[in-house]
């Protein structure tokens, strides 16, 4: 009766059975991780420099920056961070007061969903701004909006968003 052994082409390579195997494939797993983990990173994070373009179409109503006052909406200097409704001396409509009374403060999930669509976060608002659509245009200019402290001094965009996603 003919052998039943199986056929190789190439010479048989040590094993990477056990130990070495799974050691490689958790490396290669690792690897595959870190490395989409940093293209995702890379993706989203926002540019300030962009995002003062961006902030062009809200100059019109908001200021940021050393000396920024309110205007037909509040200034917004050092807003990542800060609690919805808190500007000192703006009056904000009722209904933004009443959708701002649980919010601990402005992060980028927040400020995210505000800027896509105001009138649609909060009804009644004063805010007639159409919203942010392009997704590098929104990351840009939160990273622009937290670049700047209460007092319109710059400071690091990112240091602030994860401050204010502890909150």
């Amino acid at each position: 009766m003919p052998s039943l052994e199986p056929f190789h082409i190439l010479p048989k390579a040590p094993s990477l059975v056990g130990g070495h195997m799974n050691r490689l494939i958790v490396a290669a797993g690792a690897l595959l991780s870190l490395t989409l983990a940093n293209g995702a990173l890379a993706q989203t994070a926002g540019d300030p420099d962009a995002g003062k373009k961006v902030f062009r179409k809200c100059m019109a109503c908001h200021a940021v920056g050393e000396g920024a006052k309110n205007k037909i909406g509040p200034e917004l200097n050092g807003v990542i961070g800060e609690k919805p409704g808190a500007v000192e001396g703006y009056s904000f409509s009722p209904a933004f007061q009443e959708w701002a009374a649980d919010k601990a403060a402005w992060n980028e999930e927040l400020m995210t969903a505000w800027l896509t669509n105001p009138r649609d976060v909060v009804k009644g608002t004063k805010m007639v701004f159409p919203g942010i659509k392009k997704e590098q245009e929104m990351v840009d200019i939160i990273a622009y909006l937290a670049s700047f402290d209460e007092a319109g001094a710059t400071r690091d965009p990112a240091e602030a968003l994860a401050a204010a996603a502890a909150q």
